[in-house]
């Protein structure tokens, strides 16, 4: 701005007290806080009741936690004026409604401040404490009571969800107390490309009933809505998903497809290791040392490590290792292939060959095999409704282990779901546009 007009210093604008009724008339400033002198702009010196004029009888302060100034904090000091209606002698105060909640000792500025550190710029509730100069228990309560009744009571935030994923997470690493939640998930935007995958609800416990009882509870015409439901290998969410929205379709993602590839060669690995030499793996064994690069897709090893692996096959105690490594590349290639229809025709003839024709001797690829056949058509799916995967849940899963990490993890169940609601529940353009 090359020729900027600046106006006459306005204290009230500066400290966003206009929106709050108020006008400051004055301020003290320390080390440690701010504080401003304020009274109500426009006072109501009438009764309420009878309509008479009121006569002022007293006045009391009041002092709230406002937004900070510079990380300065800063607190409200009101001149709250007392009157007494001369005909009914009704005693009233002047209206603060406009400025703080009933019972609230943080102005409407200051949680709206909070809110938005919490939710977009990833504060922990001390340092928001600490910005708004008061304990962590009225921060705590002021914020969470703020992002309940303002975001995630929102009647609105259940609508247009059409593809649901669900998974279990972890959220507390403790050896006493149920540790997980099921966590439910709107993936519609990821499929459709418009945004990011947001939380919309977490259930304690992981199991069947714990995801069957959650949709039971939901609208009618919600579930009706519902078209791909997106999840691991867990049976448990599958024939809840099947018995409550048997007209979606679900769908078990690449991830643990892959996965379930990985663990059987892996294991497979450990069994030779074990039969050949009697022990787990050392430093400078082959199976060990290669245990890394089996599990690298083909088309991204390097030619050192191809080497490695062409010596290493060349044992021939280590075959029933490259049988099933070659099944684990073959998974990897079929999600990879450029067309949806050409992947989706190369997994189908792995899934009929391994669940029907495998070699003496495999049991870990025999397991597999039965596995892949049990969910063909969940496998499948994902080729019909490209996007609809439980990716995006597992990385929203790696949010919430940050989330925990910030606040030096939780004790209180109620208090994380409500946290991880703000942090991944998709509130953060309501509550900042511009980011």
């Amino acid at each position: 701005m090359l020729n900027p007009t600046f106006t006459a210093p306005d204290l009230t604008t500066f400290t966003n007290l206009d929106g709050l009724g108020l006008t400051a008339i004055g301020q003290h400033l320390s080390a440690a806080k701010a504080e401003i002198l304020c009274h109500v702009t426009n006072p109501i010196p009438w009764c309420q009741t009878c309509g008479a004029a009121g006569i002022p009888r007293d006045t009391v302060t009041r002092r709230l936690a406002h937004e900070p100034l510079g990380w300065r904090p800063t607190v409200l000091v009101i001149k709250h004026r007392r009157y007494r209606c001369a005909n009914c002698q009704r005693v009233w105060r002047e209206e603060l409604s406009q400025a703080v909640a009933p019972r609230q000792k943080i102005s409407r500025t200051g949680l709206r401040w909070a809110l938005v550190g919490l939710v977009c710029h990833h504060l922990s509730v001390s340092r928001i404490a600490e910005g708004l100069g008061v304990t962590w228990n009225t921060a705590n309560e002021a914020v969470l009571a703020e992002g309940q009744r303002l975001l995630i009571d929102d009647p609105t935030r259940f609508d247009g969800v059409k593809v649901l994923g669900v998974d279990e997470h972890v959220w507390r690493h403790t050896r006493t107390g149920d540790k997980y939640v099921t966590v439910i998930v709107d993936l519609t935007a990821v499929r459709d490309g418009t945004g990011t995958a947001r939380l919309i609800d977490m259930v304690p416990g992981r199991s069947k009933a714990v995801f069957k009882t959650w949709l039971a509870d939901q609208e009618e015409q919600w579930k009706q809505g519902i078209e791909v439901v997106a999840m691991d290998g867990f049976t448990g969410f599958k024939t809840a998903a099947v018995e409550e929205l048997p007209h979606a379709v679900e769908v078990l993602d690449p991830f643990h497809v892959v996965k379930l590839g990985s663990e059987a060669l892996d294991q497979t690995r450990q069994r030779i290791q074990r039969e050949q030499h009697g022990r787990r793996g050392r430093k400078d064994d082959p199976l060990y040392k290669c245990r890394r690069t089996l599990t690298t897709g083909l088309s991204l090893a390097t030619e050192k490590q191809k080497t490695k692996l062409e010596d290493l096959f060349k044992e021939p105690e280590y075959e029933p290792v490259q049988l099933v490594w070659s099944v684990y590349q073959k998974m990897v290639d079929a999600y990879r292939q450029p067309k949806p229809e050409v992947g989706r025709w190369a997994l189908e003839q792995l899934i009929n060959e391994v669940g029907t024709k495998v070699p003496k001797g495999l049991p870990e690829l025999k397991k597999l095999g039965g596995t892949l056949r049990r969910r063909k058509t969940d496998i499948l799916a994902y080729f019909d409704h490209i996007g609809s995967s439980n990716g995006p849940t597992e990385a929203l899963n790696g949010r919430l282990e940050h989330l925990r990490g910030i606040a030096l993890g939780f004790k209180n169940l109620a208090h994380y779901i409500a946290r991880s609601l703000l942090e991944t529940g998709g509130f953060r353009r309501r509550l900042h546009p511009q980011s």
